[in-house]
This record gives structure tokens, sequence and C-alpha cells, in this order.
């Protein structure tokens, strides 16, 4: 979600396999004129019986999180990081209620959602596991490398960012970076803005970077 510079945003930007189809366990792949690339191969082994990760209904990846299923629709599943390398957490401004953002994340037809919501007395909710690939950041390579992050509030109004909120999600943060060997830095923790082709400005000019990250470094080290 987030403010937007203009038009509608979120998204996977994603591309099928579409006309190609992949025959496994035979011997031959059809897939039109072209061969399936060797990375598009090895992101789809987990696909065979047998391979994937065991899930239970309303886990969560982090402790003390609300389990609140996002719509099918707006995530793709996914067997992170196996598949896809995570190095990366998108912070964003929900431009609305905490349960304004939960409600569109539940419809089919909004296209998008980020893994959590962290709201303004500090409660995290999760909606997508960290498994999955969310339709968070409007751009695939995005998606499929990071984590993303909504804050309730408004990026025009200081008073969302709240010591509760930074708290929980510098908390929330420290433990995405410590499962994943993620740089507690402003190259791999970033805003929404920040990542290529966005229509969104938020986490905006009142997210105060400079203690959000001093905060996420205190909670990393605090769990080591």
């Amino acid at each position: 979600m987030g403010a937007k510079k203009g038009g509608a945003g979120g998204g996977d930007a994603d591309r099928r396999i579409g006309r190609r189809t992949l025959l496994i366990g035979g011997a031959v792949a059809a897939v039109g004129t072209f061969a399936l690339a060797r990375d598009e191969l090895g992101h789809l082994w987990w696909r065979l019986p047998g391979v994937e990760k065991p899930r239970t209904p309303g886990a969560v990846d982090f402790r003390g999180a609300q389990w609140v299923a996002a719509s099918p629709a707006n995530w793709r599943r996914a067997d992170r990081p196996d598949d896809y390398g995570i190095d990366m957490v998108v912070v964003h401004v929900t431009q609305g209620s905490f349960k304004s953002a939960v409600k569109v994340f539940q419809d089919p037809d909004h296209g998008a959602a980020a893994h959590y919501i962290v709201r303004k007395d500090g409660h995290v909710t999760q909606m997508i596991r960290e498994l999955d690939v969310a339709f968070h950041a409007g751009n695939r390579e995005y998606n499929e490398r990071s984590v993303g992050i909504e804050h309730e509030g408004f990026v025009d109004r200081a008073s969302s960012f709240t010591d509760a909120m930074y708290t929980a999600s510098a908390r929330l943060t420290a433990g995405i970076c410590g499962r994943y060997g993620i740089p507690v830095d402003r190259k791999h923790i970033i805003g929404h803005v920040e990542v290529p082709g966005t229509d969104h400005t938020d986490p905006g000019p009142h997210w105060d970077w400079d203690r959000y990250i001093r905060l996420v470094r205190e909670a990393r080290t605090a769990k080591t």
C-alpha cells in the first residue's frame, strides 16, 4: 500500500510460464520455441511431490504475531529461501487504518498484500508466510527477495509512527534479518519508495530511519 505518485499499485509484475509446458517425471520438457532458463528450473524444483517444506495452518514466523490469512490472489506460493534467497526487508505505510489494510489484503481483487502489518500499538499481524512471495513491492525481483512490512498510518502524519510501533517493527525486522543473515543497514532495509519502478512514496519523510536502524541493531544484538 502506501502513498502513490500516481496510478494503481501493487502486484507482482509476475511473468507466468504460459505457453511453456513443463513435463516433470518424463524425458521431455515441451517449452515451445525457447528452452526454460536454468534459474527457472531451479525455482520449480519444489513443485515436485514430497519436497515442499511442511506447513502448519495458522503458523506464524514471528513469535507473538496474530495470523490472519491474506487472499491467495495477493501472493504466490513458494519455498523460500530455497527457491528464492531473502536478503531484504521493505518498509511500507498503509495510508489508512489497520482494519482497512487487513480488509484489502483479504480482497482477491486488490492484487497486493504484505507479509506483516504492524499496528500503532505495536500489535503484529502476519498475513503471508515468509516462505511465500507476497505481492507488496510492485517489482517481481524485489517481491521474491524480500519480506514486506506494512505500518498503520499515513506518510504525512508524524503522529502515525508511535514508540510502540517502532519497537515492535524493529524486533520483527531483527528476527527476519537473523533468520536469513540479512545485514542491518539501509542497503538491505529499505522503503517502498526505493524499489525500482515503484509509484509509491512510503514510508515518507516522517519515518525516522536513523532511529529505526538503531532499534533493529539493538534488537538483533539482544537476540545473539
